[in-house]
């Protein structure tokens, strides 16, 4: 009770009310397609976490989006999520070590926690050359993958890169990347995109604590909750695209207008992803809202599949 009370004052603080933060747990109860009984159980969850699993955060070929995205998040507040609800043991890119003190606590926090730690990767994995197309502190992704991921409870893949190579293995591909699961021969939870909401990683992580397991899963190893409908099925832009109402050129009335943006090149029906629905920056917008196309950034492939991306396919 007192650390939930804690909790609810420090919102308060950040000017975020009690009402507001119930909103935003329905919302994410319902995103992760559970009932509205769930509600409460979801808000305990950021409130009073009865468990804090320990989180190796992995970083491979990449940019970095994937998290500053879930950094940028507004709930939880990225502070809550690495101090309180998860126990976040290596991240390159928040941790205050570096160099040598840095590798030692992954190595510590791998041997401490072996068989129990969930690993977060985030970026692909080069495979030709013996991997050495990439590398951090002298070793290869390919090499620290094995070492890490293989010790982990479960591996959740946060991005496209981690999930399916994204642009790193677009042809030519001369390094051989390849998304981890692939790469090192493993199960993996992919929440694509480029960069994924963080809603999604937020469900899946709420998902594990909840029910003690991770989210029923599509063919390609994504949460069905996030993943299992198309962009084009949740479009509010779908009746145009259905009284064929297209816009053909940007900047025109019909795109004033909010007609179907398949013409210009959207691949919304060839992509599955909860875009419609969630949204970005905490539910302000998100592409085809804002009248750009939608790429199928959550697709393996895309970047050969969909390119070039404002033409029809």
């Amino acid at each position: 009770m007192e650390n939930e009370k804690a909790f609810y004052e420090k919102l308060e603080r950040r000017g975020v009310s009690r009402r507001d933060f119930m909103k935003y747990c329905t919302f994410l109860t319902a995103a992760m397609g559970l009932s509205s009984s769930f509600v409460p159980k979801v808000a305990e969850v950021f409130a009073a976490p009865a468990q804090r699993p320990p989180v190796i955060w992995l970083h491979f070929g990449e940019c970095t989006g994937c998290s500053e995205a879930v950094l940028r998040s507004q709930y939880p507040y990225p502070d809550d999520l690495v101090l309180e609800i998860l126990s976040l043991e290596y991240h390159e890119t928040i941790m205050a070590a570096a160099g040598q003190q840095a590798e030692d606590q992954l190595h510590a926090a791998a041997k401490k926690y072996e068989g129990k730690f969930i690993c977060v990767v985030e970026g692909a994995i080069a495979t030709k050359y013996d991997g050495g197309y990439g590398k951090i502190g002298g070793r290869t992704f390919l090499e620290i993958g094995k070492e890490i991921c293989t010790k982990a409870a479960g591996v959740i893949c946060i991005g496209s890169c981690s999930s399916f190579g994204n642009i790193q293995a677009a042809a030519p591909n001369p390094g051989g990347y390849k998304g981890v699961g692939e790469a090192l021969g493993i199960k993996t939870v992919n929440i694509a995109g480029c960069p994924p909401n963080p809603v999604n990683f937020v469900g899946t992580v709420v998902n594990y604590l909840l029910l003690g397991k991770l989210p029923a899963l599509d063919d390609l190893g994504r949460p069905l909750f996030a993943y299992g409908k198309s962009i084009h099925d949740q479009c509010p832009r779908r009746a145009h695209f259905e009284n064929d109402e297209f816009v053909e050129v940007f900047g025109s009335e019909e795109a004033a207008a909010g007609y179907c943006l398949y013409k210009v090149g959207c691949r919304g029906p060839e992509t599955y992803n909860n875009c419609p629905i969630a949204k970005f920056n905490d539910g302000t917008s998100w592409p085809i809202e804002a009248g750009a196309p939608c790429i199928g950034c959550s697709e393996p492939a895309f970047w050969d599949k969909f390119t070039p991306f404002y033409e029809e396919l």
